[in-house]
Formats: structure tokens, sequence, C-alpha cells
């Protein structure tokens, strides 16, 4: 973790020089930490009433075409990871969702950049949606499944929770690629 905080830098100071940040700037590394949390908290909360929604109205019934064969949305319960991989390691799967929360939100103090705050806000909005159904769902603490109900032809079923942590992934990827770090700066290799 003291790799990635050296490379982020921290709001004081700045990543490459060790020098003080200005007055200015630290402003803007709220901003970025108030962004990754509004985020997060939508990204969760629209996760959290889908799911209540499709335990309510959806589980133990049948799939609701959306468009055609091509898209359902159908109840399932999932202790395992993607594509139903693990289901015996429900437990580890949680203390992996664990761990990404807290790195992101140590990461969240050294942030300067507002597509890397969008991403990490995804990617914790998602986590924090999936660990709620390991946390709190049958069939026991730390040992739930996820409630899963997007399912497209010939793929795996998700929910919305995964949809977010996809797309903060591949936003990072870009970021990385576009060579913009998480403080803010820019670098050419």
């Amino acid at each position: 973790m003291a790799e990635a905080e050296r490379i982020i830098g921290t709001p004081d100071n700045d990543a490459e020089t060790g020098e003080a940040a200005t007055p200015d700037e630290q402003p803007k590394g709220r901003r970025r930490i108030a962004v990754l949390l509004g985020v997060a908290v939508v990204a969760y909360l629209i996760d959290l009433i889908s799911k209540t929604l499709v335990v309510a109205k959806l589980e133990h019934r049948p799939s609701i075409e959306i468009i055609g064969d091509l898209l359902k949305f159908t109840a399932v319960r999932n202790p395992g990871a993607a594509f139903g991989i693990g289901e015996a390691f429900t437990v580890i799967f949680t203390g992996i969702a664990a761990v990404v929360i807290i790195v992101i939100v140590r990461l969240a103090r050294k942030l300067y950049s507002l597509p890397w705050a969008i991403a990490l806000g995804l990617l914790l909005g998602g986590a924090l949606g999936n660990l709620t159904d390991r946390i709190f769902r049958s069939p026991g603490v730390f040992k739930g499944a996820v409630v899963d109900f997007i399912a497209p032809a010939h793929f795996a079923v998700f929910n919305l929770a995964d949809t977010a942590i996809v797309c903060g992934g591949i936003l990072i990827v870009i970021l990385s690629f576009r060579g913009l770090d998480p403080d803010g700066t820019v670098h050419k290799d």
C-alpha cells in the first residue's frame, strides 16, 4: 500500500517533488473526494434498490423478457464470483471486496484527478453493493449470495454493482493508457 501512496502522493505534498501543496490545490482534492463519494453512493443506491425490487418482485417467478431472447431479467443468487466461479470461496470474495474498499478509501486522500475519482467511485459503489449482499443475504453473514438479474443471451447473469465495477475498471485502463495518474499528473512512457 505504501508504494501506491508514494506514486499517488498526498493531499498535502506533491507526488513528484514532495513539496507542500498550495492552499488553492487542497480544495481541488476535497472536491475530487466528494465526486468519488457521490459516484459511489449513487452506484450503491441504484444497485441496492434494483436488488430489493428483484427480490420482492422477480425471485421465484418467471423471467421477464426485455428484448426478446436477447435480454431478460431473471433472479439468480450467486455465491461465487463472476460466472458463478468459486462458489465455495464466498468468504474469500467477501474479504477481497473489503480490501478493495479499504484501498480505495485510503487512496482517496491523495486523489487529484476527476476521471480517477469517477472510476474509483464506480469501483467503490459496486464493491459495496456486492459486499452488502455477501454480508447480509442468506445463507448467512459473510456467506451470502449476491443477487444477479440482468441476463443477456449466451452470457453470465450479473447486476448493476458488477456493471459499475466493470465500467470503473475499463475507465482505469483507459486512463492508464492515456498516461493520466490519480494525482492528476500526465506521464508519457
